[in-house]
């Protein structure tokens, strides 16, 4: 994935990864990046660069033995060390939507982790990347295939556990609390005479829709028209079951 380091410059720069890494691994903060977490960021100065690159090794391997909840823990560490690049996020998120999720013993425990990285999409990844197409692509590829479908044995509690959050939302008029605006969601059903946004396949919709209008190139831009397609047909099919 990335270019191997020689192994004294991976020994320094993992510790430098770990000091780093600490902060991490505290609560997510839904707001900016703590000024103690940008000081360590500071601080690293050139050997930010290797402490990603280190990290990167590391994750390769344990990607490559399947200890996926390390990765997990590695993975938050990248988004720290470079958390402008959409790439950790959507690495990270992916590891814990379909990696870790499936190895958990209960619909209900797969959940969390489903939703952590819905979470972490959209709550860290777009805040600090709010014209990503790439989040916005990696978030309503989520809600299409994870949560709108049964490609995962537990996608009927994805489901129900969605619907629960977006009917307390909407009992409360707390749009936001999804990072949703009132506004192009009812661009959204005015477009597409949809309105049941407790289906998962309308939130694919909402956030391919976001990521077109930054999309950079023609092919970026294909694969989010598809998802919209995608998520509208397999609206239309549940709506009528």
């Amino acid at each position: 994935m990335r270019r191997r380091a020689g192994f004294w410059v991976l020994v320094g720069a993992l510790f430098a990864a770990g000091v780093a890494g600490q902060f991490v691994l505290h609560a997510h903060r839904p707001v900016a990046v703590p000024v103690a977490a940008e000081s360590v960021i500071a601080a690293l100065g050139g050997l930010r660069s290797l402490a990603a690159e280190a990290v990167w090794f590391r994750a390769d391997r344990l990607q490559d033995e399947g200890r996926y909840v390390e990765l997990a823990q590695l993975a938050r560490t990248l988004t720290f060390l470079e958390p402008h690049e959409p790439e950790v996020w959507s690495y990270a998120a992916w590891n814990m939507a379909y990696n870790i999720s499936i190895m958990m013993p209960t619909p209900e425990d797969r959940w969390r982790w489903v939703l952590a990285a819905l979470q972490l999409l959209r709550d860290e990844g777009l805040r600090l990347n709010p014209r990503s197409a790439e989040l916005c692509r990696e978030l309503a590829w989520l809600f299409e295939l994870k949560l709108g479908t049964d490609l995962d044995a537990a996608g009927a509690t994805y489901r129900e556990k969605w619907r629960a959050i977006v009917e307390d939302v909407r009992a409360r008029d707390a749009w936001g609390e999804l990072g949703m605006e009132k506004e192009k969601m009812a661009a959204v059903e005015r477009a597409y005479n949809v309105s049941d946004w407790t289906d998962p396949q309308l939130s694919a919709v909402y956030w391919a829709l976001r990521g077109l209008g930054s999309a950079p190139a023609a092919h970026d831009r294909a694969f989010l028209e598809q998802i919209v397609r995608q998520a509208l047909v397999l609206h239309a099919r549940r709506s009528k079951l």
